[in-house]
This record gives structure tokens, C-alpha cells and sequence, in this order.
């Protein structure tokens, strides 16, 4: 019709900077298939405007490039972070306000106004922090933070229908969740409970001294992991902020007899190029599987309706594996950035090197190598799955199986699938509990999920594609 401004004309809307706009026009990389905050286990999404069509691609592109830009700048902070602010440089405090000054800048430079609703979170939990008793500080942080991040999903999904939430904030929304709830439940183990009703674990993580604001705001939102993550522990990152951390993960491994002035410095520099390298690889590998494979093929008539069920299967298979390396290259670079700070050091391994995988979120070569459903969960999403595991399944005293699953859903979002995906994760761990030696293909599972997803999508809204699938 005359009266509708042509595609190219569309009003060009984006809540984060717009400053890098040059640069994703130059670059024009298709990356619209949910490189951008891999945290959930794989949304991939193409977002629609108000009347319905796909987004521009403009915006996506800027998302990305806004994204990445402050991934890498990130990286160059932690090597500056490191040398200039060094703990024997600096004191904690200085560390502790740069880490959060940079990582507030990062927030609003990705989402613009959307941010408030991160530091909304965080200044509520506070408050319930420093107002709450600590026999019941984790249930009140607990409802109120993972209420505000369903609250966050279903008004994204359901009642905007991103026509005006461009920008998905919800990724850092999901971390600072999980950091807040951690901090929360090991505050609770270290102040409101005895010792003897503590495990090991729940024992070394609990925190006897209520976090200064500072401290709290340097937690949630330092720049190292404010925009990807992942989920560590709070005396983990007081003793990095410190600069006793390399030197607690020593003295509790092979290097306890030894005094603390002799004990090295690590060098977390062949880690990260390592992690680079990983990186780099992981991007060029899903930039040429995806063009390869689009995943909106899923979404179109013809593949859902005219296509028989094997080759739907067979390309959802290979869809779900082209999509992982988005998930290798986000969750390796945010742990190169934290290394590169020198945070994450786990101590040393049989044979004497030193290791850094403290906050490493996967294992490339246990997950595609997994011959069972246990062994790609204990390597895929790992800092969540710790999560899952300290804020739920050591303390719920029935069902711990499904009541964790279940959690992994609502923090995942509102989509039907993520409920499809990991309540039938449930009997496929149940089953492999009770058959140790049979293998579980997960990604079959997931492809299954995927489809599943797809269909009711087209089902509930009659689009000729889907905008989100879970993988």
C-alpha cells in the first residue's frame, strides 16, 4: 500500500549503542541465528517488529557487533587489569570499583535503557541482604530474583512480543540471577546454619561476612562476566579481587606443603591464547555450518508439512550440531576474559601444569565425544549446572531430580520447549540411572525438543516461521 513506509525506510530502533552502526554495515556478518548470549541451551531467534515482519537487520547486526566490541575490549581491560591494578598495586577497593564502573558501562553500551532492569534486581536483592534474617535470606532472594527474571521472559515474549524489546537483556539477566541466589544460599550456609549440617562443598563456599555494597555491586557486575558470564562463587572472586586466589586454590591442592612466600604466580597467558584459538575456530565453524545449513529451513511450510519425519530428523540433527559452536565461542571467550584478569585458576593438575578452567563452562571434547546423557550434562552449561546443583538439588528434600530440571526450565524462559526439553531430561536421567551402561544420544533428544517446539509454534501463532528454537 502507498501509505507504508518501504522495508529500507522502517524506523532503524535499538536500546544499546548505535556508535558501532558503521562497523556492522561494513561488515555485514549474517549473525542472526542467537550468537549473542549463548547461555540458554540454544535460543536462537529472529526477532519481529511491531507489524509482525522480521527485525531489521541492521539492529541484529548492531546487537552482535556491540556484543563482540565489548567482549574483545573486555579482553584488553583484564591484560590492563591485571599488570596496572595488580593486588600488589591496588587496593581491593580500587579493584573492586573499576571492575563494576567498566562493567556498568558495558551493560548500558549493549541495552541502553533496558539495563535498569539488571540494576533494578540487584538493588532489590541487596536490600533483602541487608534487611533479611539469615535464616531467611535464600527463600526471600530466591522468589524475588527468579520472579523478576519469569516476570522479565513472559513480558518479552507474551505481552511485547520483542516488537519493542530489541534488544534481549534477558542473558544478563539470567547470570546475575544465578550469582545472586549463590551469594544468597552460601550467606544463609555461613551465618544461618551449623556446620555439621553443611557438606564439604557447602562448607568451603560459605560466606560468614555479609558483602559490602561494593563488594555485592563488584560481584554481579564486574565487566569480566556482566555480559557473558559465567556463574562463580563469591569468595572465589573476593580472593581474585584480593590476589590470594591463586595462591588458596595452591595451598588446597598438591602444593599445601609448601609455605605461602614460596609458593609461584601463575601466568595465565598460554590459557587464554589457547582459549583464543578455541574461540576464533569455534566463530568460523558456525559462520560457515550455518550458512550451510540455515536453521529457518525448520520453520518453513514445506519442511514441516511435506517433508517425511526422517529428513526432518536427520536435518534437525545436523541443524542442533552446526548451532553448538556459537555456544564454544561465547562461553570460551568470556572465560579467556576472566583469565586474562588472572580469575579463574583451579589449581594444578596429575601432571604438575597449572590449570585454568575454574570457570570454564564446557568441554569441547567430552560433549562430542558424550556416550551418555550424564556425561554431556556434566560438560555442557557447567558453572549452571553447579548452580542448579547448590540452589536446588542439594536442598530440596523430595523429587531433587525433577524440582532441578524444572528450575533449569523457568530460568531458561517460557517457551514450551525448554519444559518439553528437560522434563523429558528427567526420564532420560532417571533411565540411565537405572541403566548405567546404555547410551543416550542428546542430541537426537535435543532434535526431537526442537521439532516439537516448532510445530506448536506454527500451531499457536499460524506463522510461516518460528522466531525462537530451543535447542
Amino acid at each position: 500500500m502507498a501509505g507504508e513506509p518501504a522495508p529500507s525506510l522502517r524506523p532503524y530502533r535499538t536500546t544499546g549503542s548505535t556508535c558501532l552502526h558503521p562497523l556492522s554495515e561494513l561488515l555485514g556478518i549474517p549473525l542472526d541465528q542467537g550468537l549473542l548470549l549463548g547461555h540458554r541451551m540454544g535460543t536462537s531467534k529472529v526477532e519481529p517488529d511491531v507489524a509482525g515482519q522480521p527485525e531489521d537487520k541492521k539492529v541484529v547486526l548492531d546487537r552482535h557487533v556491540n556484543f563482540v566490541a565489548c567482549q574483545l575490549f573486555a579482553l584488553l581491560a583484564a591484560l590492563w587489569f591485571r599488570i596496572y591494578l595488580h593486588p600488589s598495586k591496588s587496593s581491593s577497593q580500587v579493584r573492586h570499583a573499576f571492575a563494576t564502573m567498566l562493567g556498568i558501562y558495558f551493560v548500558i553500551f549493549c541495552f541502553g535503557w533496558y539495563s535498569l532492569h539488571l540494576f533494578m534486581l540487584v538493588l532489590m536483592c541487596y536490600g533483602i541482604m541487608v534487611t533479611a534474617s539469615v535464616s531467611c535470606i535464600h527463600r526471600y532472594t530466591f522468589f524475588v530474583a527468579m520472579g523478576y527474571l519469569t516476570i522479565c521472559h513472559i513480558s518479552r515474549i507474551y505481552i511485547f512480543h520483542y516488537g519493542v524489546l530489541t534488544t534481549d537483556f534477558s542473558g544478563p539477566l539470567m547470570i546475575i540471577t544465578q550469582k545472586i541466589t549463590t551469594l544468597a544460599f552460601q550467606v544463609h550456609d555461613g551465618l544461618g546454619r551449623k556446620a555439621e549440617d553443611l557438606s564439604a562443598e557447602q562448607h568451603r563456599l560459605a560466606v560468614k561476612v555479609k558483602p559490602s555494597f561494593l563488594e555485592y555491586l563488584s560481584y554481579l557486575l564486574n565487566f569480566m562476566s556482566v555480559i557473558a558470564g559465567p556463574c562463580n562463587h563469591f569468595k572465589d572472586y573476593v580472593a581474585f579481587i584480593e590476589g590470594r586466589h591463586t595462591h588458596m586454590k595452591l595451598l588446597e591442592g598438591t602444593w599445601k606443603h609448601k609455605g605461602f612466600h614460596g609458593l609461584p604466580e601463575p601466568s595465565p597467558t598460554g590459557a587464554v591464547v589457547h582459549k583464543l584459538c578455541i574461540t576464533l575456530a569455534s566463530l568460523l565453524l558456525f559462520l560457515t555450518l550455518t550458512k550451510t545449513f540455515p536453521v529457518t529451513c525448520l520453520a518453513e511450510d514445506w519442511f514441516v508439512h511435506q517433508a517425511d519425519f526422517p529428513t526432518r530428523l536427520c536435518y534437525l540433527y545436523i541443524v542442533m550440531q552446526a548451532s553448538k559452536p556459537k555456544y564454544y565461542f561465547a562461553w570460551t571467550l568470556a572465560d579467556a576474559v576472566n583469565n586474562a584478569a588472572g580469575f579463574g585458576f583451579s589449581g594444578v593438575d596429575k601432571d604438575g601444569k597449572f590449570c585454568w578452567d575454574l570457570l570454564s563452562n564446557l568441554n569441547i571434547w567430552k560433549i562430542e565425544t558424550a556416550t551418555s546423557f550424564k556425561m554431556y550434562l556434566e560438560n555442557w552449561n557447567i558453572q549452571t549446572a553447579a548452580w542448579l546443583k547448590c540452589v536446588c538439588y542439594e536442598r530440596v528434600p523430595w523429587c531433587p531430580t525433577v524440582l532441578t530440571f524444572i528450575l533449569s526450565a523457568l530460568w531458561h524462559g517460557v517457551y514450551p520447549g525448554y519444559y518439553f526439553t528437560f522434563l523429558t531430561g528427567v526420564l532420560v536421567t532417571l533411565a540411565a540411572r537405572a541403566s548405567p551402561g546404555f547410551p543416550v544420544n542428546v542430541v537426537l533428544l535435543e532434535a526431537l525438543s526442537t521439532q516439537a517446539w516448532v510445530k506448536e509454534e506454527k500451531e499457536l501463532q499460524g506463522s510461516p516461521f518460528a522466531q525462537h528454537l530451543v535447542s
